[in-house]
């Protein structure tokens, strides 16, 4: 795993958000938190993100509108979408982790997409 890559969660349930961003702090990731779309944006401006962690069903900013943000704004940004329930009306241009996921397996994804551009996220 890269040392000290930027990772920010997005999760509207604080249970989820709060302790996924506990074991990844613990797996040596420095990360970020928002718990809806336009907080994630705010931090997306003011620091150099390497992974987004996100949510798909939120109360503000979630959904399709958050997937299209994503792929228009963040084209060079690794993605991962967790969702318990997702029916979109068009293919998601990310990789998908349906949820419950466990965490083990979800940093091991996230670590591999880091992996598959080499130098991109080391600081």
């Amino acid at each position: 795993m890269p040392s000290k890559a930027l990772v920010l969660v997005v999760e509207d349930e604080d249970s989820i958000r709060l302790s996924l961003r506990d074991y990844l702090t613990k797996k040596g990731y420095d990360v970020l938190v928002a718990s809806d779309g336009v907080g994630a944006i705010k931090l997306i401006l003011d620091y150099n993100v390497d992974i987004i962690v996100s949510d798909y069903r939120m109360e503000v900013f979630g959904g399709d509108y958050w997937i299209r943000f994503l792929k228009t704004y963040c084209p060079d940004t690794r993605i991962i979408i967790t969702s318990g329930f997702l029916r979109p009306d068009f293919d998601i241009p990310f990789e998908v982790v349906y949820k419950p996921f466990d965490y083990e397996e979800l940093e091991r994804r996230l670590a591999a997409l880091l992996a598959s551009r080499p130098g991109d996220a080391e600081r």
